[in-house]
């Protein structure tokens, strides 16, 4: 019989918790249960109103994984759904993690990633902020992300706006821009793509905007598509499947420079029980992303222009 849990009022069954998700680290589904509800407090927030894709891994990181937009079937009264349609005309009814409960029963899934979308249900057309994904293309690594990511700050600094940072969990790193404030998705697209053009125009050696691989050897792709209505984006504080157990961690731009500086990426790797000592420390990093209201200013030659 699964064992079950008494979580804010509602019972929740759980099961196979010694599976060992990450083979190297040992890490079973049962810590990885432990690590997302200490971390609810925080997380939630984060993932509260939005439709989130899970990315799901029933025998571990090794093994058969896959995205999933439709909610699983089954599932208690109490964990909302929120229909999206795309252009297409393609929909899917995506779950919506709105509480501790709905978060260990996908994490009971052996759901390790959470991709929330940049947009709250209520507002489907008003992202909430502009994401920039800088993503390395080997031999490049997270210190040569961290150098592009201080040069757009620098840029968007200049321009009025305030931009956090998180690390990936992975290679790459995340610079947010929150908004907060009614913008279009054409508007945050159109103004992603024209500030990546002008870090391009400066560091055409170090930068490139377009996802043909081979273009990126050697350099920081800056993923401007991020910005558009059928994309997600890891969440702060959400585990990774990677090698190891990381998370997706909001950093300081004080540590984005000391990696810069010292060429040390192992400094931006966190793993669970670190990450709680360090939201224990310094609360969380990424407060402002779900509260700053910033207004995009105009950007001659903004444009949508999607890569060949």
């Amino acid at each position: 019989m699964s064992p079950l849990l008494r979580v804010d009022g509602r019972t929740l069954a759980v099961s196979n918790l010694d599976k060992v998700l990450w083979p190297a680290a040992g890490y079973t589904k049962g810590d990885m249960l432990d690590y997302y509800a200490r971390v609810a407090p925080t997380l939630v927030p984060h993932l509260a109103r939005r439709p989130v894709t899970l990315r799901r891994f029933p025998d571990g990181i090794e093994e058969t994984a896959w995205y999933q937009n439709d909610c699983p079937a089954g599932g208690p009264s109490w964990v909302q759904t929120h229909r999206v349609e795309w252009p297409s005309g393609r929909a899917w009814d995506f779950c919506m993690l709105e509480d501790l409960a709905a978060l260990l029963w996908v994490a009971n899934m052996a759901t390790i990633e959470l991709h929330p979308f940049f947009v709250r249900v209520e507002r489907m057309e008003e992202p909430t902020a502009v994401v920039f994904d800088l993503d390395p293309g080997p031999p490049a690594d997270l210190v040569d992300c961290c150098c592009i990511g201080l040069a757009l700050r620098e840029l968007l600094d200049a321009l009025g706006l305030v931009a956090f940072a998180k690390v990936s969990g992975s290679v790459a790193l995340h610079i947010v821009v929150p908004l907060n404030c009614p913008h279009s998705w054409e508007a945050t697209k159109a103004f992603a793509r024209a500030t990546t053009r002008l870090i391009v125009a400066e560091r055409e050696e170090e930068v490139v905007d377009r996802q043909r691989l081979s273009l990126r050897r050697g350099k920081v792709l800056i993923d401007w598509l991020q910005n558009d209505p059928t994309r997600s984006t890891i969440a702060p504080y959400s585990l990774r499947a990677a090698g190891w157990p990381t998370v997706s961690a909001p950093v300081t731009w004080d540590e984005v420079e000391r990696t810069a500086a010292g060429a040390t990426p192992e400094l931006l790797v966190f793993e669970p029980a670190a990450l709680l000592a360090r939201l224990d420390a310094r609360g969380d990093l990424f407060a402002e992303v779900l509260t700053l209201e910033q207004r995009l200013p105009a950007l001659e030659h903004a444009s949508q222009a999607e890569d060949e």
